[in-house]
């Protein structure tokens, strides 16, 4: 394990130049103080857990001191936001510290949310408040448990910045992890600004950094621009299948990389809800739940249009179709696994979709009823299940097709059965009740409760002793939260 001032730093996006970001320094917080901490993502640093407890760790993560070798850089990009297209956004409050690489040879970009103003700040105070953080840390982590590719959060660093909102709340910065932060949008922005250039500069920086495997294809931008398809088929196959919700899916929020990038008003499915939108300030349901799947195409096309210098239409073309096939063989994947099933039959998907049309408007809590699906037999299971549902006929029918189905799997062994779908699906779920009661205990001057949500939520699919209460289903308070892109 390293010491704080024995990362080694390596700032290749840096070393681009000035035409892709903007040299700044952070502006510190006052009475930086450690909120929580991460230890598997101090981890991928090579940094010990006690190493968080120290003053320097909050004096460097809350903007007070910075490492010799860092290179703080605000990143410039454009994107559409909500389908309009912005010409220049940018890193408004956050800062690319550096590039630090472990032992193993993986680099991460070191990013301070919070950090305060920039050039592309656009009015704002550069500033982040503690829930929002908050919420970015927990989710971040609670993500990457359940398997779904995401940034990482290294911690939150609390003070008594004042800082205005809606109401007067405090600062706070979160820092996060990627072996990138580069977004659909840092193409867009060159593209439609005709720097062709930087844009070649940019694409060979991928091309280099993220994706070397495709540099020994016919075509790289092609094979790089297939497998930014793959990955995002398949991100998306799992928040849908996990009933992860976005809420702001523009271009600017979309990982080169093909993870969860950039919360805000984030959630998971409580009551199981098709139509879900989860962002208050999305009055058309642009980002509902079930419009991820087609806005994560709509996306994909809006970077190829971006990437056309460098690759045909017709090949962008062909390459876009095959988003939706990819995701629904992930999908499928997932959702026989919840499901407890081993093989594969044609009806499947069929099977699938019956019960979420079930589950609608029904009250059924989504991720509680497949981890109460393995607790006992099928038969025992869908018994125990029926009354959650208001079509009680139609469940019947489709808790007998469920039946045959399973007893066709051949997986007879209940034990066996039990474990393999609750290594699947998790008792533990990061509501956005969990997270408020969180951050208000927070806000009060109390850690503990965040410190212990991010620790159970670190292990998602195993029971705990004495942590019943994260299992339970939420009051009706908590299913009704609005959650806006303030931050």
């Amino acid at each position: 394990m390293k010491a704080l001032d024995e990362l080694t730093f390596d700032n290749r996006f840096a070393r681009l130049g000035d035409a892709f970001s903007t040299h700044v320094l952070p502006e510190p917080i006052s009475e930086p103080r450690l909120v929580v901490a991460s230890p598997a993502a101090m981890a991928l640093l090579d940094l010990a857990p006690a190493v968080a407890e120290s003053p320097l760790f909050a004096e460097l993560f809350g903007g007070h001191k910075l490492w010799a070798e860092a290179e703080p850089r605000a990143m410039v990009y454009s994107g559409h936001q909500f389908g309009s297209y912005n010409p220049q956004l940018g890193d408004g409050r956050g800062l690319l510290l550096g590039e630090v690489y472990n032992q193993a040879g993986e680099h991460w970009d070191l990013h301070l949310k919070g950090a305060g103003q920039t050039p592309y700040s656009r009015m704002g105070d550069g500033r982040a408040v503690l829930r929002s953080s908050i919420r970015e840390f927990l989710a971040s982590e609670a993500l990457h448990a359940l398997g779904i590719p995401t940034t990482r959060a290294l911690c939150v660093i609390g003070s008594d910045t004042p800082v205005w909102r809606e109401k007067q709340e405090r600062a706070a910065m979160v820092l996060r992890l990627a072996p990138s932060h580069i977004r659909f949008g840092h193409f867009e922005y060159f593209y439609y600004t005709k720097r062709p250039e930087q844009q070649k500069a940019l694409g060979e920086h991928v091309l280099a950094m993220h994706f070397p495997e495709c540099r020994e294809q016919p075509e790289p931008y092609l094979a790089m621009f297939r497998e930014i398809v793959e990955r995002n088929a398949e991100l998306i196959a799992k928040w849908q299948a996990y009933g992860f919700c976005h809420g702001v899916m523009n271009t600017d929020n979309m990982s080169i990389l093909g993870i969860t990038f950039d919360f805000g008003p984030f959630a998971f499915l409580d009551d199981f809800d098709a139509n879900f939108i989860c962002n208050h300030s999305d009055d058309r349901g642009r980002y509902s739940f079930s419009n991820q799947v087609p806005i994560g195409q709509w996306n994909l096309s809006a970077l190829a249009q971006a990437l056309t210098p460098f690759i045909s239409v017709e090949a962008l073309r062909e390459t876009l179709g095959l988003y939706l096939p990819l995701f629904q063989v992930h999908y499928l994947d997932l959702m026989r696994r919840r499901l407890g099933l081993t093989t594969g039959e044609d009806n499947d998907q069929a099977l699938v979709e019956q019960l979420l049309q079930l589950m609608q408007g029904s009250g059924v809590d989504y991720n509680l009823f497949f981890r109460h699906l393995g607790e006992h037999s099928a038969e025992s299971a869908v018994a125990r299940l029926r009354d959650d549902f208001v079509d009680i006929k139609g469940f019947d029918a489709w808790a007998e097709r469920y039946c045959a189905r399973v007893s066709r799997d051949g997986n007879d062994d209940q034990s066996e059965r039990r474990q393999r779908m609750h290594a699947v699906n998790p008792l533990y779920i990061l509501r956005n009740y969990l997270a408020q009661e969180a951050i208000d205990a927070a806000e009060a001057g109390d850690y503990s409760v965040v410190r212990r949500l991010h620790e159970v939520l670190s292990d998602p699919f195993n029971e705990q002793p004495g942590m019943a209460h994260f299992a339970e289903r939420p009051p009706e308070w908590g299913k009704h939260l609005e959650i806006s892109c303030s931050s």
